[in-house]
């Protein structure tokens, strides 16, 4: 059973979320022969102050 995680910056949409899991998954049947129920895919969404790319976290980004 396949699983993906992916870690995000909080603000999409559920539509967006629905289409990235449609995609993750398919992308998984097509590499890898899985069935799609089997693919499980956890979305984190992660606040900007909580997130940080060369030392600057996002939420002091503009």
């Amino acid at each position: 059973m396949p699983t993906i995680r992916v870690e995000m910056l909080e603000g999409r949409t559920p539509e967006q979320k629905t289409a990235l899991v449609k995609a993750l998954t398919q992308a998984v049947v097509d590499s890898l022969g899985s069935k799609p129920e089997s693919v499980d895919v956890l979305l984190y969404d992660i606040a900007r102050q909580h997130w940080a790319t060369g030392g600057v976290q996002w939420s002091e980004k503009k």
